[in-house]
């Protein structure tokens, strides 16, 4: 069980980040729409950049978490495998 949770921990981790991400990312384009309104073209352009490097970061970590779903999922399914076992002394 150890390695379950241990993995359970990074997925938490990893879930953090993709939040803080997400909400970053909703708070540079509330940013993005304040700045079209005042119409104010070099800060846009920088913010928009911003939002497509953030962008491709979450996208990085959710296929990050995916696959320590991945792990979870085998590590808990070897583990249930082995407590459900038939003992070979029968």
């Amino acid at each position: 069980m150890e390695l379950f949770e241990r993995l359970v921990n990074e997925q938490l981790k990893t879930m953090e980040q993709l939040l803080f991400l997400q909400s970053e990312i909703e708070r540079c384009q509330e940013i993005k729409k304040q700045l079209i309104e005042l119409q104010q073209e070099a800060k846009l352009q920088s913010i928009q950049e911003e939002i497509q490097q953030m962008k491709q970061q979450l996208k990085e970590i959710q296929q990050t978490f995916e696959k320590q779903t991945e792990e979870v999922i085998l590590s808990y399914q070897n583990q249930y495998r082995r407590t459900c076992e038939p003992s070979s002394a029968w």
